[in-house]
């Protein structure tokens, strides 16, 4: 161990570890060279109580160029020696940098005295490890690559220790170096707890960026210019496809080489603790995993569990539900579309009742207070709602959509009480976007005979002495702006019009539970987006208004009000972007949810 020098933090504490501190805190090299040049032994001395030398509180501070600069000039005055100082704690800067995530300033240190990465720290614990601890990726991935595959350190040979590392990737993304430990260290791929982890990361395995799931616009835009892939974008990507490297690895070249009764065990995973006073344990079905991964929508982990072992697809847990069960009750759409690749078996799989007598009708009808908050506005949760209590009552044989649970009640009576005060939120809803389609369409009314600059108010003549009779036309009737102002204004009354037309008649028609599916959302749609249009149309005649009044030599005055009427209209727009995208795809895509366009499960990789 290499412990620092406390004479300085002894004798002179205030007159010089506190400028020194502050210096090395805030990066200021200026202040901190002007006191090493008083005694550049100073550089290898405690400056605090905790015996961190100047290079510990700058591994600490937040890395900024202005912070690595310093760093840069402090590492020039130290030999290699100085570095392997090590504070009270037993960490050297390295491990302190390495806790907090600081890349560069890990990088700038091992360049200069390799020997760093092997010295432990607090417990024991390599820079390696301190950055795993903490999630720093980047400064994660520098140090496995100096480890020589965990080679290097005597502390990475424990089984334990290696497993602990693999979790710790994958709990925090860094999919390729848990291939990479994977890869090197097969033995950690049978461990129960990896597929557990991997269950819990429906995220990780998302196809971003890809030629498949682009349209022809993106596929374009990325070949013309490749530039337009963000690097986020990219990482992402590569990211997401070692997970799915890692996970197929793990299950087709591991665990599949091992015996049924092994493979159950680790689909199994650890039995959950139970309560002293509860008598019956929960969670002791086989194939734990699967549903896991079921309920968190990890449909990739699921298609590929069920392709090597096609059985699975049969298993229930606790409860008697199969996957399919649990993917409709938590609304997963991709889980639940490969039930339409058993062809006629999905009809009797949806009638299978769990421990209450529930099918999979009543399950949905108990679940469909999930939905709202995935869906904006009450018409639109009903209408999700409708649309999957419908297709699960279509799969049904007509013998059990009746079918009445242990309590006595069918699917369509617990339906209607989880959904009866949707209706009431959706009546409130409708009425709010009342009251401003009326707002917009008294004040586009009131503009209409309120037009800037007036109207003439007496009879005029021209040279000859005739007479001409221009009494109430608009002043500026002749100048094109008033042209703008006028079809603007027309389009605002139009569209405020048709708007609050289409909501009144919601309000005061009667809905069925048909009508939620499909009339409502297209209603809904247009009538926002009418209603979007008049509110853009109002401002356009608001502005218009102001280039008809003011002169060339100041068109400043019109410039600027565009400007800072635009802010409510873009404003505006924003914020019902996410309502608007919902209900055209309510109106749209709502009727190919339930009808996948290619097989997920029995494919051509």
């Amino acid at each position: 161990m290499y412990m620092s020098r406390a004479d300085i933090r002894d004798a002179r504490y205030f007159d010089i570890c506190v400028p020194l501190y502050k210096a090395a805190r805030t990066g200021d090299w200026d202040a901190a060279k002007a006191i090493f040049d008083g005694n550049r032994d100073y550089v290898r001395y405690a400056i605090d109580t905790d015996y961190n030398t100047p290079l510990h509180i700058a591994g600490c501070a937040k890395e900024t160029p202005r912070m690595n600069k310093f760093v840069r000039n402090l590492l020039h005055l130290m030999n290699d020696e100085d570095l392997l100082l090590q504070n009270n704690h037993f960490n050297s800067a390295l491990c302190t940098a390495a806790s907090y995530g600081y890349t560069g300033m890990v990088r700038m240190m091992v360049d200069r005295n390799a020997a760093l990465v092997n010295i432990h720290g607090i417990h024991g614990r390599p820079p390696l490890y301190r950055s795993a601890e903490q999630g720093r990726c980047e400064t994660l991935r520098y140090l496995y690559g100096l480890s020589n595959n965990l080679g290097n350190d005597p502390f990475w040979k424990d089984f334990d220790k290696k497993l602990w590392l693999l979790q710790q990737c994958i709990t925090y993304d860094v999919f390729d170096i848990a291939l990479l430990i994977v890869t090197n260290h097969p033995q950690l791929a049978r461990d129960v707890s990896i597929i557990g982890d991997l269950a819990r990361k429906p995220d990780a395995f998302k196809r971003e960026m890809t030629q498949e799931n682009m349209n022809l616009r993106q596929r374009i835009c990325v070949r013309l210019f490749p530039a337009c892939m963000l690097p986020d974008s990219i990482r992402n990507f590569n990211n997401n496809y070692n997970a799915w490297r890692l996970l197929r690895l793990i299950w087709r070249d591991h665990i599949m080489t091992m015996r049924i009764a092994d493979i159950e065990r680790i689909l199994k995973g650890p039995l959950k603790k139970i309560p002293q006073p509860q008598a019956k344990p929960k969670d002791t079905y086989p194939f734990r995993r699967l549903f896991v991964a079921t309920e968190m929508g990890n449909t990739f982990f699921v298609v590929e569990l069920l392709r090597a072992h096609p059985t699975l697809i049969w298993s229930k847990n606790d409860e008697g539900l199969t996957i399919f069960h649990v993917a409709a009750m938590h609304r997963h759409l991709d889980i639940f579309n490969i039930l339409y690749e058993m062809g006629k078996r999905k009809n009797w799989l949806s009638a299978e009742e769990d421990g209450d007598g529930n099918t999979m009708l009543h399950l949905i009808a108990l679940t469909s207070r999930k939905m709202r908050d995935e869906a904006s506005g009450a018409s639109l949760v009903m209408q999700r709602e409708s649309l999957w209590f419908k297709r699960v009552e279509k799969m049904m044989l007509a013998s059990f959509r009746g079918k009445r649970n242990h309590k006595g009640k069918t699917a369509y009576e617990i339906f209607s009480e989880e959904n009866k005060d949707v209706i009431s939120q959706g009546v409130n809803w409708m009425r709010d976007c009342v009251v401003v389609a009326t707002l917009i369409v008294t004040v586009a009314f009131a503009v209409a005979f309120t037009v800037p600059g007036g109207n003439i108010q007496e009879s005029g003549n021209q040279g000859s002495g005739k007479i001409i009779q221009e009494v109430g036309i608009p002043i500026f009737v002749r100048k094109r702006g008033f042209l703008v102002f006028l079809i603007a204004d027309a389009i605002s009354l139009s569209s405020a019009s048709t708007s609050l037309l289409l909501f009144l008649s919601l309000l005061t028609s009667r809905h069925g539970e048909r009508d939620f599916i499909l009339s409502l959302p297209t209603k809904l749609s247009v009538g926002l987006i009418a209603l979007v249009i008049s509110v853009a149309a109002m401002m356009v005649t608001f502005c218009a208004s102001f280039f008809v009044l003011y002169k060339k030599d100041v068109k400043w005055v019109p410039i600027t009000v565009v400007v800072l009427a635009s802010i409510p209209v873009l404003m505006f727009v924003g914020f019902q972007y996410n309502l608007l995208k919902d209900m055209i795809a309510s109106m749209f895509c709502s009727r190919y949810l339930f009808n996948p366009r290619k097989h997920k499960l029995y494919k051509r990789d």
